[in-house]
């Protein structure tokens, strides 16, 4: 899984590449978006892509946990999560990379 990490930078130079804006102009087309969509998350809204995901976040209630090193029961406090989950689009895509990846190699 050693995969290539997509930046910010990458982003906006592929912005760049396929929209025809100027590199400034693209990166800060990005980042615009970037921060919408954290904005909208940190205000407890739910963030749909369609046909790629859906961020939202989640209020975890307090619970008791336990140090698996010593298995003393430790309080775990109440939290806000953000969930990622990947549309249909998203997992098929994934999938038939998959299974297009192992059709080559074997």
């Amino acid at each position: 899984m050693g995969g290539k990490t997509i930046t910010r930078a990458d982003l906006a130079e592929s912005v760049y590449r396929n929209v025809g804006l100027s590199r400034t102009e693209s990166a800060q087309l990005v980042e615009m978006v970037l921060d919408e969509i954290c904005d909208a998350v940190v205000r407890g809204e739910t963030v749909k892509i369609s046909s790629f995901a859906t961020f939202h976040v989640r209020d975890k209630n307090e619970r008791i946990g336990r140090n698996p090193k010593t298995g003393e029961e430790v309080p775990i406090l109440p939290r806000r999560v953000m969930t990622f989950k990947a549309s249909n689009v998203l997992k098929n895509r994934i999938l038939d990379s998959h299974k297009n990846a192992r059709g080559k190699s074997g």
